[in-house]
């Protein structure tokens, strides 16, 4: 971390950066306020119960400032902190911050969320999956009231469990290569479903199947960034320009563009079969492209493909 405190805040690798690194270097120099700092040291009541360690912000950073001048507000989750999972507080956080939002009436129409999380906490189960649906139905009721959520991942944990949930509501993703996206994770679907379905270890697969490069060609995310802070902001910034509003008719356009995917993908048992699918005409050699070289390829795809938007 010392090294990190040397650089420009946006020049620091996204998935090394601590939460609050990411904020700094996302939004505009000094303009950041956090909402519960540190001061007020709002951590879990739960985890005395199972001796286990508390952060004093429960490893969710929230506030304001702005982006390119325009007010937002801003959650970052902190990956280092119990593998940024869902607890009371956490949930809470982020639940408010998303009302808080809703209730600026129309002061505030941006609401950033850097994920970096496996998911809800054991040792909190109930409350965790409540916040889930909080969270959801908050994020809702703002973007149908025209605000617009734009979700970051690229961090440690990924965005597992809830957080899959969650992101998948959101206005707009950026994802790097590290990020990964899932409602389960590598070890729960093998625990479940055996090694011969999916085998954890097999990081390659991992990737392919949950990494950035996969969820941008098929649509998940709609803008890939390098791992630096900086490109996130581009990538942010792309989004809140042409993230579509929450409504009647861009919800019919998901689903028919997710029928179509699954009717043309449905049979394909890995990755670069759908790549090849895509017309990528060397599937195989995407995982060690550069990720200029993989932007271009992912906008070409996404230009001839309804099923990439």
């Amino acid at each position: 971390m010392s090294a990190l405190l040397n650089e420009h805040p946006a020049d620091v690798s996204w998935y090394e950066a601590s939460a609050r690194a990411r904020i700094a270097g996302l939004l505009d120099p000094h303009s950041f306020a956090e909402f519960i700092g540190p001061a007020a040291r709002e951590s879990s009541p739960h985890l005395d119960i199972f001796d286990l360690p508390k952060q004093f912000d429960d490893g969710l950073v929230a506030g304001r400032g702005t982006l390119a001048g325009e007010p937002v507000l801003i959650a970052a989750q902190e990956g280092r902190f119990m593998g940024g999972a869902f607890g009371e507080v956490h949930g809470a956080k982020l639940t408010g911050l998303l009302r808080a939002a809703h209730a600026s009436g129309g002061r505030i129409n941006t609401v950033l969320i850097a994920f970096d999380t496996g998911g809800v906490r054991l040792q909190e189960a109930n409350a965790g999956e409540l916040a889930i649906a909080e969270i959801m139905r908050a994020m809702l009721e703002f973007r149908a009231g025209g605000g617009k959520v734009i979700g970051l991942i690229g961090g440690r944990a990924g965005c597992y469990g809830g957080g899959g949930l969650i992101s998948g509501c959101c206005s707009g993703l950026a994802v790097s290569e590290e990020g990964r996206i899932s409602v389960s994770g590598p070890e729960v679907i093998e625990t479940n479903k055996g090694v011969e379905e999916f085998d954890s270890k097999d990081r390659a697969l991992v990737w392919r199947t949950m990494g950035g490069k996969h969820r941008r060609l098929i649509g998940v995310a709609q803008q890939f960034a390098d791992d630096t802070v900086a490109s996130f902001r581009a990538a942010a910034l792309s989004l809140v320009a042409k993230a579509p509003l929450f409504n009647l008719a861009a919800m019919d356009k998901e689903q028919a563009r997710l029928e179509r995917r699954l009717q043309r993908f449905g049979a394909c048992k890995d990755a670069t079969e759908i790549w090849a699918a895509l017309g990528a005409n060397d599937p195989k050699a995407i995982p060690e492209m550069n990720a200029d070289d993989f932007i271009a390829l992912a906008d070409q795809i996404a230009e001839n493909s309804d099923d990439a938007r």
